[in-house]
């Protein structure tokens, strides 16, 4: 039985702890309702719009539509994206571990970039052959949850975009977490580039009408939509980690609370115990006096 001291440093160090992850929930289950706010509205636009584009670039040739080249390349290229920072239950692991699963599984053998965005993915790549070196593509992107907009997250987009039409790439995969609530969030290995064909699409023979004309079609809408995908999986991914956050914060509270109650418990034997001691130990003391 440890003394008493020793278990009054115990619980108060279990209440600062508890104080903390109490606080950590708080201002994650705050910055969650804004960032799910913000994927709920966008979710809905962005699926119409890749369907839309899914079903145009059906109806394109190859040399029409860049992005929809199809061929059996062996130079991937992987967008993973994590987050910042830790104490998130599994966020982060699970977005290395499928990366690690499509590395060695799915495009064993293939040329493989990575190309991270967020600390915890790049801390676990960036001493490995995958992570991109001296490229025109963009490097360093710790700070795009700073300020997550569509105008910041454009620019990324585009350049992967132009290196996959330069041909640098043959195909372009997004890991990251998506969104479904604040305790589930999903791992997914979404093909980016080349745009897939609509599989309602696929044996369909519609005639599609361009206006005002099937190249501004193919040279804005097409760029725009592919924007608007990458950009809505940052968001899902944003989601996502508040979600984690606050969920993990949450069980580490209840944790701390069990153990807190568990200990007092053992300060109150201890006490018990002591007090008892020292009782039967005047008790003892009276009686060898009146020996």
């Amino acid at each position: 039985m440890p003394n008493l001291k020793e278990v009054r440093n115990r619980i108060s160090s279990v209440g600062s702890t508890m104080q903390i992850t109490s606080a950590m929930k708080m201002v994650s289950a705050a910055k969650l309702k804004r960032a799910q706010d913000a994927i709920t509205q966008m979710r809905p636009y962005a699926e119409k719009l890749q369907e839309i584009l899914q079903n145009v670039s059906s109806s394109l040739d190859t040399s029409e539509n860049a992005f929809a080249r199809q061929n059996n390349g062996k130079n991937v290229l992987i967008v993973a994206i994590s987050s910042n920072r830790g104490l998130a239950g599994g966020f982060n692991a699970n977005v290395i571990k499928k990366t690690w699963s499509l590395i060695n599984n799915d495009y064993q053998g293939h040329n493989i970039s990575i190309i991270c965005i967020g600390k915890k993915v790049n801390d676990a790549f960036k001493r490995t052959e995958y992570n991109i070196h001296g490229t025109d593509l963009p490097f360093n992107l710790n700070e795009v949850f700073d300020n997550l907009t569509y105008d910041t997250v454009a620019p990324i987009a585009e350049k992967i975009m132009t290196s996959f039409e330069n041909k640098e790439f043959d195909k372009v995969v997004l890991v990251y977490n998506q969104f479904k609530n604040a305790a589930v969030q999903l791992v997914q290995a979404e093909q980016f580039l080349p745009i897939m064909p609509s599989a309602s699409a696929g044996g369909s023979s519609t005639d599609y009408i361009f206006e005002p004309s099937k190249e501004f079609i193919v040279g804005d809408l097409i760029p725009r939509s592919l924007k608007t995908q990458f950009y809505k999986a940052l968001l899902d991914s944003f989601a996502s980690e508040h979600g984690a956050r606050m969920t993990a914060m949450h069980k580490a509270t209840d944790n701390a609370k069990e153990m807190q109650r568990n200990l007092k418990i053992m300060y109150n034997k201890a006490r018990q115990t002591a007090i008892t001691t020292e009782i039967l130990e005047i008790v003892a003391g009276a009686e060898a006096l009146n020996g």
